[in-house]
Order: structure tokens, then sequence, then C-alpha cells
């Protein structure tokens, strides 16, 4: 196979499989700093992943109708205020929460996070792996926070969070877990940790911004307490995120916001808080993030057996090919095989890996993340341990708008890099790895 065959490939128009959904940016074609252009491989969404069609035209329809929401008497009003509480009763089904649950909108994970963190009670301990991304492992202050370093092996994983749980002071606990690793794609052993946490009279936080797009949540069947997660990750890139969860927490708690909508009567001598989900929603609402939240929600719930087929096929094909690449190894939680979505980190012997980035960017029209992926202690001593030094990788997430070509053009990339480097001269700016004299011209919208 060569360059130009990868080129002919991308010229036609990409085609979803029979049951999966549709996104923005399919077709999109992108310019080679070696000249002419080539269909964007989209191998990034993990870090933000693209938007569903079905989402991009739920917005335009309901954009008209866009008004306040909750206080509003005119019919706009009334119909913003409908679809944004609607979408409440939608993630409680996504994530198969119980009816008590309190569905929290926020902004992403990370902000559903530090909203929990606002809401333990005193004293509460906290137990959480030391790999986790960034968004699990900053929001927990204090001396009875326990991060435990994640073993080799579930099993292990299990054994620890039960040791640092027996530790603990006498109080409330939490266990902090993370449902598939930003990292590595892998799948932790999340209702293992919960019967654990039980044991003990621990809650459970399950991280699910890297699960929830790929796989079916139970929180029943889990038998977690809370779940975060973001729209960006769900193809509903609008700025919305939720925290599902356990009301009696997040009711005691003083509000993560002060302002409109917390409040339920302001007096010249006093506040009276709402009680609900308002309570920790003040100021206007994003209410087309929610909107849009709730729509890739069903619209996924409705196809999950087809996107399952779809990310399995491409992450044995991406696996395989990856194996091949002379130097490159991945980076792996445990020893074992276990479950994951489809998401790979890798080194290559010999090349920095924002180098690496910018060479498939430029030459090859491929999206892929460098760095350290907001897990700095997860990716340092993964790599280590996979014998490589260094404190980067290069990360390769699927998605719904990944194809074979796609795949099948990394692959080769990367082994025409190897075997002959790149045919274009790169330089540092800012930090970053870049063409020198970059002859690519931004969108006009960029301007």
């Amino acid at each position: 196979m060569t360059l130009a065959l990868d080129r002919t490939a991308a010229n036609t128009e990409p085609v979803a499989p029979q049951g999966i959904p549709g996104v923005a940016g399919a077709a999109l074609r992108v310019p080679l700093v070696t000249g002419g252009e080539i269909g964007y491989a989209n191998l990034d969404h993990a870090a933000s992943a693209p938007c569903l069609d079905a989402v991009r035209s739920a917005v335009d329809e309901f954009l008209p109708w866009y008004a306040s929401v909750h206080r509003g008497a005119g019919f706009a009003s009334q119909v913003s205020t409908r679809l944004y509480e609607r979408t409440r009763d939608i993630l409680r089904r996504f994530v198969d929460a119980r009816a008590t649950d309190t569905v929290v909108f926020t902004r992403n994970t990370t902000d559903s996070f530090n909203l929990l963190a606002r809401s333990l009670p005193r004293r509460t301990s906290v137990v959480v792996f030391d790999t986790e991304h960034h968004a699990a492992l900053l929001p927990w202050r204090g001396p009875n926070v326990r991060r435990v370093q994640l073993p080799r092996t579930r099993l292990a994983a299990v054994s620890v969070v039960d040791e640092a749980l027996a530790a603990c002071p006498e109080g409330p606990r939490l266990v902090v877990v993370t449902g598939a690793s930003n990292v590595t794609g892998e799948l932790l052993p999340v209702a293992e940790i919960a019967a654990v946490a039980r044991k003990h009279g621990a809650r459970v936080a399950l991280d699910a911004a890297q699960l929830a797009p790929h796989r079916r949540i139970s929180l029943r069947e889990l038998d977690v307490d809370y779940v975060a997660l973001s729209g960006h990750k769900l193809y509903a890139p609008f700025g919305a995120g939720a925290l599902i969860g356990r009301s009696d927490w997040l009711r005691a708690a003083e509000p993560y916001l002060a302002g409109g909508g917390a409040t339920k009567l302001v007096t010249p001598e006093a506040v009276v808080w709402n009680t609900g989900a308002e309570r920790h929603e003040a100021g206007s609402p994003n209410t087309v993030g929610v909107y849009a939240l709730g729509v890739a929600c069903e619209r996924l719930a409705a196809n999950w057996a087809a996107v399952g087929e779809h990310e399995a096929t491409l992450l044995e094909r991406l696996r395989k090919g990856l194996a091949g690449v002379p130097g490159c190894a991945e980076l792996r939680l445990f020893d074992a095989p276990v479950d994951r979505v489809g998401t790979v980190s890798f080194v290559v012997d010999g090349f920095e890996p924002g180098w690496l980035a910018a060479v498939l960017s430029a030459e090859y029209g491929i999206g892929v993340r460098d760095g350290a992926f907001c897990a700095h202690v997860a990716t340092k001593r993964l790599i280590g341990e996979c014998g490589r030094d260094g404190q980067q990788a290069v990360r390769v997430s699927l998605g719904l708008g990944s194809t074979e070509e796609h795949v099948d053009r990394l692959v080769l990339a990367l082994r025409q890099i190897v075997a002959r480097g790149a045919r274009w001269e790169y330089t540092k700016v800012d930090g970053r790895w870049a063409p020198v004299g970059d002859p690519r011209e931004l969108p006009p919208f960029c301007a």
C-alpha cells in the first residue's frame, strides 16, 4: 500500500456503517503540508468527540425557541423549560439511575467532581487510584485523602481498595474510580470495587467520561452512588455535563455557586436556598448544551449494539497494526488482557511523541493526541513499565467518526515514518512541534 492509495480512499465520501449515528465533519478535508488535501482522520475522540448529526439538527430546530427557563411566562420559555427538565429524565435512563437520584447539570466531568468534593460531609475519607485522570484525581483535598497505586491485576486493585478503606478513620467514606482509562482504554473492575466499598460502608463515585460514549452504564447493576460525565465526550460539544447520584450529600451541602436560580427566598437578613438540583445550578443555565446532551444520550442508547461492534472491529485492527510497527510499545494498566474501549496509547523508540503527532497531522491528515493526557502519574509510570524512557506518549482514540481507512492510514504512516522519517522539516514553536514555513492556510472564519 502507498500513500497514493490512501489519498484515493480518502477521496471517497465516507459512509457510516449501518446503525452508527453520523457525525459532523465526517466528510471534512484538510490540507497537507506537502500539497493537496485529504479526508481528515479524526483519531482523537477521547479528547473531544465530534458533534452527532442528530444533535446538530436538533439544536438548529430548537434555537428559535431558545428562551429563559423555569420562571418565564412566555411560550418559548415553557418550551425551553420542558426540554431542560426532560433531559434530567433522559440522563437517569441513560445511566440506569435510581428514581430518587439527583441530576445536576454541570459543565463537564471536572466540574461535576469539584461539585461533589464541595458536597462531602466533614471528615469524609476519600480513596482514589493515583492513575486517575486529573478530573477525578485532583478535586479531593485534606488529610483523609488516600491516593493508592494501581496494581497490575484487577484482583489486586480490588484488594488495594479494601485495604485502604479498612485503614480509614471512622466517618463517611468515598471511593473514586474511573470506568475506562483515558490513557489505555482498559476498563477497571468497578462492580467488584463497589462490592468492597459496601463492606466498609463507603460510597462510590464513577468517572464515566471515557466510558459513557462507548458502553451502556447501569448505576444499579454496578451499585455505585454517583456518576460524572461530559457532553463533549458524548458527541454533544456544547458545554454541558452532569453529576448524577444520591441526593442527601448534595442537598445538605452549601450551594456550589451563589446566585439566582439556587435561591428560594432572599431577604435583607437571610437567604433560603433551594434543596433540589437547582441548589447547585445558579445562574442562567446552558439550556442548549443540556438539550444537546440529552439528544446525544438518546441516540447512543438506541444504537449500543452497532456502536460496540463498530468499535471492537476497529480496535482489533488498530492494535494488530500497531504491533507490527517497529519499536512501537503499547501502554497497558494490567498485565492480562481486559475489556476495553477504543483508546490506545503508545511510544515508538527514537521518536518524540509530539514530533510524531505533528508529522501525522501535517503529512497524513491524521489527528491524534500527544502528551500525558491529563493523567501525568499514569502515563509516566506506564511508559517506564513498558521499558521506555519519557513522560509523554501518543494516544489514538476511536469513535463514531472512525473508519477502517483511518486506522490503516495511521499504521501505514507510522511504518513509513519509522522507515524513512518525515518529508518536511519541523521545529518547536511555543513548545509544540510544527512544520517549518507551513504553507497551509486556516479557514476564513479563523481570521
